[in-house]
């Protein structure tokens, strides 16, 4: 199985981030860390005569990785009830890769993909993270992922995830699972 995690994070070693690798640990993955490139907010020109155009920043180093993925891990901090703005610029992309002509079996091969959301915030984020929760279950019901498993954490300061005993707990049964796989 071939696992990507991208980390949305604005900071190296995030709460987020670790809470993924503890979920992953033992696994082989690939991680991309989006706040090390440069992608640009999406251009809506889905209504235009001329459409989507090539654009030149490091999407296409981020969707050829989903390409060869199974499983996508997305490790965010939650960000005013939503995912981190680096990882929205991610999402709002699929709407110009689903239609980019360079890449034709995208939309099949997001039908074959499994995804996993990791999440954590300071302020109730286990009632506060659902708006982010949901947000994602309608943009992979729409792209037609299969949305295996989430987890939400809490941490306030940097490192302090390791305080979050059911994210531990949540995040070793996900690996026993990923690992049955």
């Amino acid at each position: 199985m071939n696992i990507l995690l991208l980390t949305g994070s604005t900071r190296n070693d995030g709460n987020s981030e670790q809470l993924a690798h503890l979920a992953l640990k033992g696994l082989s993955y690939e991680t991309i860390q989006l706040k090390d490139l440069h992608i640009e907010a999406i251009e809506d020109l889905r209504h235009t005569e001329e459409g989507f155009h090539p654009v030149d920043d490091d999407y296409t180093k981020v969707l050829e990785a989903i390409l060869r993925s199974d499983l996508l891990v997305l490790a965010t901090p939650i960000y005013w009830y939503s995912m981190s703005g680096t990882m929205k610029n991610v999402i709002d992309r699929f709407s110009h890769a689903i239609r980019d002509t360079r890449y034709p079996n995208v939309t099949e091969h997001l039908k074959t993909l499994k995804a996993v959301v990791i999440a954590v915030g300071g302020d109730q984020p286990r009632i506060k993270g659902l708006p982010l929760i949901q947000q994602c279950q309608y943009t992979f019901d729409f792209l037609n992922i299969e949305f295996y498993s989430y987890i939400i954490g809490e941490a306030r300061k940097p490192g302090t995830i390791h305080h979050d005993k059911l994210a531990l707990q949540q995040a070793a049964y996900l690996n026993e699972q990923l690992r049955a796989l």
